[in-house]
């Protein structure tokens, strides 16, 4: 019984995270030949104040893109 994790940065919707988890169980049963009822995907939301990228919080990156060296996505 596969179990995923994935994290992502808090904000996005219910129906984003409800795609998110139909198309990583289908990857799932697509490669490594289980049945839906089989694989369990854990969503975890994490606050942009605790993602931190290069020494900066992403609220930190956001607020000043100038010193983020690059744009990021969530």
């Amino acid at each position: 019984m596969p179990i995923i994790q994935v994290q992502v940065l808090s904000g996005r919707d219910h129906e984003q995270i409800k795609n998110l988890i139909a198309d990583v169980t289908n990857a799932a049963v697509k490669n490594l030949s289980v049945k839906p009822e089989q694989v369990r995907v854990l969503v975890t939301e994490v606050p942009h104040m605790y993602w931190g990228v290069g020494g900066q919080t992403m609220d930190e990156r956001k607020n000043n893109p100038v010193n983020s060296g690059e744009r990021d996505s969530q």
